[in-house]
């Protein structure tokens, strides 16, 4: 698949790259995507609530009245989950909500998501470029230029750049990430992908591996 190469002014260079068939050019797998991103939120999670049960909860065990003869329900001691101050009945629990993902299956669901975005427009590949200092209007005219500044933006480059950081980390729906960083929700959750030419080199790399 051939896709024009843009300059940062959003002019094409008259250029074009070789998007790989095997990589943006596949039947996107829609099962595998889902896992995938249900896998990567999950491990978002951090699952430390806790509630104190009954056998937690500080206070006597004894019992605070009689069982029969006082007009009102029996009762046990004041841990009951009934009473106000009372243990929780089945309370959360530190607990891990890590989902499994085969090697496999994580791989096909990043180029079905790539695949799925080639296949609807949503690619732009850019020229490498670098600021001398952080300025973060200059990336804001990029992505204006490039006509992606009104929608969720994905920029991927090859190599960390701290400039290009720094001027990206203010834009309200856009992310900067390196190629070698990106994963299934980071595309699917992106409108547009701006693909520097170097990070293309990078992600076929990686699934040659």
């Amino acid at each position: 698949m051939k896709v024009d190469v843009y300059g940062i002014d959003g002019k094409t260079t008259g250029r074009s790259v070789d998007l790989p068939d095997d990589i943006f050019g596949i039947e996107p797998n829609n099962h595998v995507v889902y896992l995938e991103v249900k896998a990567i939120q999950a491990h978002m999670r951090q699952g430390t609530s806790k509630a104190k049960e009954r056998g937690e909860v500080k206070g006597s065990t004894r019992k605070i009245k009689k069982q029969k003869g006082t007009g009102t329900a029996r009762a046990g001691d004041i841990k009951n989950p009934l009473f106000r101050g009372g243990g929780r009945v089945f309370g959360p629990r530190p607990r891990q909500y890590n989902l499994k993902v085969n090697k496999k299956v994580k791989r096909l669901a990043r180029m079905s998501a790539l695949s799925s975005k080639a296949a609807s427009g949503s690619i732009k590949v850019i020229e490498d470029f670098t600021y001398d200092n952080p300025k973060t209007s200059a990336f804001a005219s990029m992505l204006k230029n490039l006509e992606c500044d009104n929608k969720r933006s994905l920029v991927v480059i090859a190599d960390a750049d701290k400039n290009l950081y720094l001027s990206a980390r203010n834009i309200p729906k856009n992310e900067i990430k390196l190629a070698s960083n990106i994963s299934t929700l980071d595309i699917m959750k992106a409108r547009t992908l701006v693909f520097s030419e170097g990070s293309l080199t990078k992600i076929k790399e990686s699934f040659s591996k």
